[in-house]
């Protein structure tokens, strides 16, 4: 449309007086007899419909909407901060606490490994209750025990068991005795990864031992997966099936611009910045810088997605918000000896696939050695363990499908379209589908021969709460030989190169003295002025007294709330404008992250 032709089209609707141009939309009375395609438009409703969207819109509404909208918008912002505040103090109590797992299921403490003779911040912990139903009556004695291994990756234990609709929810549902590892906030001094699969074994050996002998299942999600699968490896025959769910093994192994995180150690010379961290902090790595490279991978969804959705849909998501956020604000920390074994060796130098990986000086890990069946669950929607990451170590360590079946192992992976790396764990449709499928299907996996097989799931109900003999599962078999991503191999050698000079380099030279001027203050001071905590502790009146109105106000609309309608064009713009500005951060992610994959590739070589 011209510029002419606009504004006289513009004059001629505000110079209207149709009741209809300063109302609220409504379908005008169709006159009896006449249909809808012979009722002739007027001149004015042809040239409304040729008005840009948004000018459009605005004209269907009047004054009193307007009203109505900014009611809305004041409450909702009221709640919002409320709901903020409320946030910030669940993380405080958190805190004061000791930060307690946040399981959803009673339990009783079994082994607390820090009495060990060499002790660890682990527990094994045994699920007795599930609301009103104890043990007995969710138990069936004859299946084997699932042991759950959350990641020690930056938060607190109990994202496998947080809710209902949890990892260990659906193991009692499907009739297994469920244990829990747990981990205590702070390690023990010196404590190193040989300690720490000493200390799982244990655990192994004693749910073993309350089950007859049956080897348990380990259910490993992230980092708690590669941690069971250096037990299976450690310890072969001793467990059952293992279940990596969203399980790193091969860590240079990612699409270019789509994970990030696999270069991010070329960036920064290496181990030896993590290992300065812990020094700093008298030999304590905080799990914060953890979470805040996770929360780096989509910034959009940190600063902006995630208040935006807690904004739009404050009446219904208060509640689920801070249920999450109570667990993603909890951070724990590891041991100065752990977070450089796990960067130096697994991140930056990805030794597990090469069989190169030391536990101790007479331990080297071999992922041949491996005899329990592993069923490997990763999605496509995962940037910080993508299928390539999952599965790549396969053709690292067996070199063709003959090569694997000889080794008498079965390897079974699963994989979702479009779940993020949190869903594969905490989704209640994924727990309800795929683990529950998972565990209803463990016979079938280990009566399985020696070979690659893809676990096929058909529900043609759509349904995830379908029953039992609704859905049906299928093992297609796979070629070893078709498990084949390509990367820049040399690039990421030339990183572990760089990385191993510069933490020499600090070790020898700069690490005495960091030590030296650590104190408790001063790891104290980081701690609290992480960014990672202080963009949520602000929020709370211990902080910010002027926040205790926004209790008072909350109290008062929350009696009263007057939501507006969600089908309101108001409420369509609104949408429509959050949208917009999600794109935006979407956009300049893509971009930083290519810019990223080009830096690293000039720096490193390709």
């Amino acid at each position: 449309m011209s510029e002419d032709k606009l504004k006289k089209t513009t004059k001629a609707l505000v110079t209207s007086r149709d009741p209809v141009l300063s109302a609220p939309i409504k379908s005008r009375p169709m006159q009896p007899g006449r249909s809808a395609a012979r009722q002739p438009q007027s001149k004015e409703a042809t040239a409304k419909e040729e008005l840009p969207a948004p000018l459009r819109n605005a004209l269907e509404v009047g004054p009193l909407d307007l009203l109505v909208y900014q009611r809305d918008v004041l409450e909702r912002t009221i709640l919002f901060f409320d709901t903020l505040r409320r946030r910030a103090n669940n993380m405080l109590d958190h805190e004061r606490a000791g930060l307690p797992p946040l399981l959803n299921f009673k339990y009783e403490t079994l082994l607390d490994a820090r009495q060990f003779e060499r002790p660890v911040n682990y527990a094994l912990l045994r699920i007795t209750e599930v609301g009103e139903d104890c043990w007995d009556d969710c138990v069936d004695p004859g299946k084997p025990p699932v042991i759950v291994l959350d990641p020690r990756a930056g938060h607190g234990p109990g994202m496998g068991g947080f809710k209902r609709e949890s990892e260990v929810g659906v193991a009692l549902h499907t009739g297994h005795p469920v244990y829990f590892v747990v981990f205590f906030p702070e390690p023990n001094p010196h404590q190193t990864l040989s300690d720490v699969l000493a200390a799982l074994r244990r655990f192994v050996e004693d749910v073993a031992a309350r089950h007859d002998g049956k080897a348990p299942v380990l259910y490993g999600n992230c980092q708690g997966g590669w941690a069971a699968t250096l037990l299976s490896a450690h310890c072969p025959g001793s467990v059952g099936p293992v279940v990596l769910n969203g399980s790193p093994l091969s860590y240079w192994e990612g699409e270019p611009g789509v994970n990030p995180m696999r270069v991010l150690g070329g960036f920064v010379g290496g181990v030896w910045l993590a290992h300065f961290l812990a020094d700093l902090n008298q030999d304590r790595f905080d799990g914060a810088w953890l979470v805040q490279n996770f929360e780096n991978l989509k910034p959009g969804n940190a600063v902006w997605d995630k208040y935006a959705n807690l904004f739009t849909k404050i009446d219904g998501e208060s509640d689920r918000f801070l249920d999450f956020e109570r667990w993603w604000n909890g951070f724990y920390r590891l041991s100065g000896e752990e977070i450089v074994t796990i960067v130096e060796d697994l991140f930056v130098g990805n030794k597990l696939e090469q069989g190169q990986l030391r536990i101790d000086e007479h331990c080297t890990v071999d992922l041949t050695k491996i005899k329990s069946p592993l069923v490997v669950f990763a999605s496509y929607g995962d940037n910080i363990t993508p299928p390539h990451q999952a599965l790549g170590w396969v053709p690292a360590v067996y070199k063709s499908t003959e090569a694997l079946k000889q080794a008498g192992q079965r390897i079974i992976y699963l994989t979702n379209p479009r779940i993020g790396h949190l869903g594969i764990f905490v989704s209640a449709n994924v727990v309800r589908f795929e683990h529950r499928a998972i565990l209803e299907n463990l016979p079938d996996i280990e009566a399985l021969a020696p070979g690659l097989y893809e676990m096929k799931i058909d529900n043609p109900t759509g349904d995830p709460d379908c029953a039992r003999d609704q859905y049906s599962v299928r093992f297609e078999p796979r070629k070893v030989e078709d498990l084949h991503f390509d990367y820049p191999r040399k690039s990421f050698e030339n990183v572990r190169n760089v990385s191993e000079f510069n933490e020499a380099l600090y070790r020898t030279f700069m690490s005495p003295w960091v030590k030296a001027i650590a104190n408790p203050w001063l790891a104290l001071s980081m701690q609290w002025l992480h960014p990672m905590r202080m963009k949520t502790y602000l929020w709370s009146e211990s902080f910010n007294p002027w926040m205790r109105a926004f209790e008072v106000l909350a109290d008062a609309v929350a009696k009263g709330r007057h939501p507006m309608a969600d089908d309101h064009p108001l409420m369509a713009q609104e949408r429509q404008l959050i949208a917009h500005i999600s794109a935006f951060w979407e956009t300049a992610r893509r971009l930083r992250d290519a810019a990223q994959e080009r830096t690293f590739t000039t720096i490193y070589g390709e």
